[in-house]
């Protein structure tokens, strides 16, 4: 094995509980783990990282990851955690889901079949499909008594919760469908080993109940903390919601703004566990970054590292130009050269005027442009006085009273950044 893999994930803060004997079982040959991922949406989130994390330190170790997506599971909603039923998916939206889910794991995990720990992906609905209400009663149900079922946390929780209108038979009968999970995957793959969130401990070890019940087998439970914030928001969401992996849904500047803005405290747990970096390389940085933590140096190798890992290099690039962009460390090129997306990403909550286009044929003063077209300015005359001052840039770059607006400052065609001083800004959308 190249490493040992519950001493890696202990020493990054990624183990919350093993089920005793795991790491023996781990020692002893190449195992098969997985972890469930739920597909109600065509992308994973922030939230989702760490158990994809996990896989993927799993499989660095030598190990067999399989990843599944619960097609079934997603039919029927995952009580633990919630306080109500989510929506149920059409097979059709499950399969684009999962297709979706896959490139995204390709980002950590290695599904190339020439090794032998290659990834797998797999469906519970793919087994789940054609088995019977009255098959898995009799074969599955049988064997778990209803008391063991309501013992569970994540069932007490429901049903003593003040908000709680009870819970569906469909919802109580999810761990039983998460438990044959871990029973299919040990007889036709081998897995011995489930992983997952600290709130999922109950649903695997009914997993590894119906695995000795039926199977006089032996699994194995791994479970990660739930990460919380220092400032007790919770982790992964930002104002507009999931910071989602897609870059359509959360674009690579606010992904790696999401990081960055992480507090000294959150910088030093996240880093460990969103990076591949080794031990020393990261006590390296924590202590270098405590020595000089205005410079905010850990945040930046956290947000680097992590934005490299779920994008790209390119996507990397352009969002730090465009983080530097309100930071006064960029050029007119740099402003250019952001798409529509990101820019309107960058200057978020930013005042903004409309103006038609065709004026721009025979230009705008900035006289003009500055007060009556848009009222960044009060007055002509403060914008005079401004110009004066030398303290007025269009597109970064600083302009006198003779400047005039034409189509060749337009960046993507629509959009003229007006700034005053260091920090106030105003954009110009020409339509």
């Amino acid at each position: 094995m190249a490493h040992n893999f519950i001493e890696e994930i202990t020493w990054r803060g990624m183990l919350h509980d093993a089920m005793p004997g795991t790491e023996e079982h781990l020692q002893e040959a190449m195992q098969s783990a997985y972890v469930g991922f739920d597909p109600t949406a065509d992308s994973l989130h922030i939230g989702n990282l760490v158990p994809i994390m996990l896989l993927s330190h799993y499989q660095r170790c030598g190990h067999k990851p399989f990843a599944l997506v619960g097609g079934a599971t997603g039919m029927i909603g995952d009580p633990s955690g919630k306080s109500t039923e989510r929506n149920l998916l059409d097979e059709k939206t499950l399969r684009h889901n999962q297709e979706a889910i896959k490139k995204q794991l390709s980002q950590f995990l290695d599904f190339d079949s020439s090794s032998n720990n290659a990834a797998e992906l797999v469906n519970n609905y793919d087994w789940m499909k054609d088995f019977s209400f009255l098959d898995f009663i009799r074969d599955v149900g049988k064997h778990i008594t209803v008391n063991y079922m309501m013992a569970k946390d994540s069932v007490k929780n429901r049903l003593s919760g003040e908000a709680s209108d009870g819970m569906s038979f469909t919802e109580f009968t999810y761990q039983l469908v998460q438990g044959y999970d871990f029973l299919h995957l040990y007889k036709n793959k081998q897995c011995t080993i489930q992983m997952g969130g600290s709130d999922q401990w109950g649903n695997i070890t009914t997993g590894t109940e119906l695995i000795r019940r039926i199977n006089q087998g032996k699994g194995y439970a791994i479970t990660c903390p739930l990460i919380t914030k220092s400032d007790g928001s919770k982790f992964g969401k930002s104002e507009g919601g999931n910071v989602w992996l897609d870059k359509n849904r959360t674009s690579p500047y606010k992904f790696y703004q999401y990081w960055l803005n992480s507090s000294d405290e959150d910088a030093e747990k996240y880093i460990k566990i969103f990076t591949f970096l080794n031990q020393e390389t990261i006590t390296n940085l924590i202590n270098v970054h405590k020595e000089a933590p205005h410079t905010r140096g850990l945040q930046k190798r956290l947000a680097e590292e992590i934005t490299l890992i779920v994008h790209s290099q390119e996507d990397l690039d352009n969002a730090i130009k465009a983080s530097n962009i309100l930071f006064g460390k960029s050029t007119t090129k740099d402003l250019k050269n952001l798409d529509e997306a990101t820019f309107l990403d960058v200057f978020e909550g930013v005042p903004q005027a409309e103006i038609n286009k065709n004026e721009l044929a025979e230009g705008i003063g900035i006289i003009e442009a500055l007060g009556a077209k848009s009222n960044f300015l009060k007055s002509n005359g403060e914008a005079r006085r401004a110009l004066k001052e030398n303290s007025i840039s269009v597109n970064k770059e600083k302009v006198n009273d003779s400047y005039s607006l034409n189509k060749v400052d337009l960046i993507n065609n629509q959009f003229i950044l007006l700034q005053r001083g260091k920090r106030n800004y105003f954009v110009l959308r020409f339509i």
